[in-house]
């Protein structure tokens, strides 16, 4: 059972936006944060329709009602966070950057690397079941990382960063924050093996880094705007300091603590933060009045 204690319950909210008028640097003056924020939307849709998938499979595992009700409170947002971050793709093309080189060597890691494999049925088909649940809850611990740092990044609107790209940004970290026990809950209820959570948080947090530092770099060389763009790790330590990025030391910190034979996710960030920012993001208020009309129409 889900033993989040300020657990509220889960709902997918149909957000659209518009990107008319967001710059190509959406961060004033600073393109390699712009950048490397820029590829969650590389990663997640992908990631994301991947999570949705494997968390179909687990179903039939599931014993409790409640963490069940979750599971699938979970799918729903996870299904619409891909949606959300997919259709900026087509605004950045428009401004020079066509992201597919990238998109698809992100699209063979989650179909190919991490996909169904041709396992007999029974024990070899559960073991893989079992790593790709335990891989989802060390990567949503990031994930809620992030989340909780967007939505305490204060600097970026002291920057003057493009308000409806926060908006996005802060309603799916939102949203993160909010459903950040889900994954853990469930990998603890199907298996909860303290080794596998050790070795499958070792094999997210390099393919994270991996893919991130990678997806930077092919933003920056490809920058129509730069003549000679470059990404490097001292790049994102600096801006850490600054505020505009997430800081080194904090995301070093948070390994210990999700290795902790004590962690829960209820630990980090704030339910209660999260809760009142999607009462107030445009986009979501948005979704909750075209949610209410069409019922009303109905």
């Amino acid at each position: 059972m889900s033993n989040t204690p300020d657990r509220v319950p889960l709902k997918a909210r149909k957000v659209s936006f518009s990107w008319d008028d967001t710059p190509l640097h959406w961060v004033p003056g600073d393109p390699f944060s712009t950048h490397t924020i820029n590829v969650l939307h590389l990663l997640l849709p992908a990631g994301e329709r991947w999570f949705v998938h494997v968390y179909k499979q687990v179903l039939p595992y599931i014993r409790d009602e409640q963490l069940r009700e979750d599971v699938l409170g979970f799918i729903g947002q996870e299904a619409m966070h891909s949606q959300a971050h997919d259709e900026v793709l087509p605004h950045l093309r428009e401004q020079g950057l066509d992201p597919t080189p990238y998109t698809a060597q992100v699209d063979w890691f989650f179909e190919k690397l991490l996909g169904d494999r041709t396992l007999p049925p029974g024990r070899a088909r559960r073991w893989w079941l079992m790593e790709r649940v335990a891989l989802i809850a060390a990567i949503e611990h990031y994930t809620a990382f992030l989340g909780d740092w967007v939505l305490n990044a204060e600097e970026l609107d002291r920057r003057g960063a493009d308000p409806t790209m926060l908006d996005l940004l802060r309603w799916h970290g939102a949203e993160e924050v909010e459903h950040r026990s889900v994954a853990f809950d469930l990998f603890m209820h199907v298996d909860g093996s303290y080794r596998r959570r050790v070795r499958t948080w070792a094999a997210a947090f390099t393919a994270l880094v991996f893919l991130w530092q990678r997806g930077a770099r092919f933003f920056m060389e490809n920058d129509p705007t730069l003549i000679d763009g470059r990404a490097t790790f001292k790049d994102f330590y600096v801006r850490g300091r600054h505020g505009t990025l997430p800081a080194t030391g904090e995301m070093l910190k948070s390994i210990p603590r999700y290795l902790s034979r004590a962690y829960h996710p209820s630990h980090e960030g704030s339910t209660e933060q999260a809760v009142a920012y999607l009462a107030s993001s445009p986009a979501a208020l948005a979704a909750e009045t075209a949610e209410k009309s069409a019922k009303g129409a109905a």
